[in-house]
């Protein structure tokens, strides 16, 4: 299976089985690569349906301070895409939850776009999240990534007006992102408020999976929000217990992706 099937296909199950995905989210690199691939293993045995892993940017403008530093850590451990693809390259081969990668664009540009998807791909990573490359400039990386086999999933966020939702909707593959709130990530702001809107509107354009992310961390607020959409993105809930754990931090993640996941489940 290609990115696209092995997506479409997890969604499937998660749909069989009666749930809501729950997609976790770290950042590579974050203490080191050695950590990420633990916490990958800790995270797809905990329940997580999907894992990003960020890769990191020295100017990451959709993230709160929280991943900003979780960030500049990666940064100084001298975390590369590079070394991220190899690391992806091994954990496909170890666990069963599809990989998806978050990179803004210029690592990605400075890797070289048909190079990075047909490699990303190779690697077996499901899908690519480019959270600064808005659509009217996306046309080169759509190609490369739809002849890779890899996922292109688009972001949309409460401000996107519908006729612009519907290119971004229709452009997509894996899933679409829908952003909970109008700011960074680890946002504190109501989570809630606009997602059923936004949800229905997607539906109405498209049949892909719909996932909400952006402020969520607690147990909560997912069951909250996953009464709108096919999946819940957490990222700086996760990131937090690493800065605070660092190395020893598989086991407090692997709890809360567990008690996310519960919540999930109703």
């Amino acid at each position: 299976m290609n990115g696209i099937e092995l997506l479409a296909a997890r969604f499937a199950q998660v749909k069989q089985r009666g749930e809501k995905a729950l997609i976790a989210y770290i950042t590579a690199g974050d203490p080191s690569l050695e950590t990420t691939a633990k916490l990958v293993a800790s995270l797809d045995q905990a329940g997580a349906d999907i894992i990003e892993m960020g890769v990191p940017f020295s100017d990451p403008v959709a993230d709160g301070p929280v991943i900003q530093r979780a960030v500049n850590r990666a940064l100084a451990n001298g975390t590369t895409l590079a070394g991220i693809l190899d690391l992806a390259a091994n954990l496909t081969n170890k666990v069963a939850t599809p990989l998806v990668l978050m990179s803004y664009y210029n690592p990605i540009l400075q890797y070289g776009l048909d190079q990075f998807c047909h490699d990303a791909a190779r690697a077996g990573v499901a899908g690519i999240i480019v959270p600064d490359l808005p659509l009217e400039e996306a046309g080169p990386i759509l190609a490369a990534s739809e002849l890779a086999g890899l996922a292109w999933i688009p972001l949309v966020a409460p401000t996107t007006d519908g006729q612009r939702l519907a290119r971004i909707a229709a452009a997509g593959s894996g899933f679409v992102y829908c952003v909970t709130v109008t700011g960074i990530t680890g946002t504190t702001q109501d989570v809630t408020g606009e997602i059923g809107r936004i949800a229905k509107e997607v539906r109405s354009l498209t049949e892909l999976p719909v996932a909400a992310g952006f402020g969520i961390g607690t147990p909560e607020q997912a069951a909250a929000v996953a009464r709108y959409c096919d999946a819940v993105v957490v990222g700086s809930a996760f990131v937090k217990l690493v800065e605070k754990q660092g190395k020893d931090s598989m086991k407090v993640v692997s709890e809360l992706a567990s008690q996310l996941k519960q919540a999930l489940k109703g």
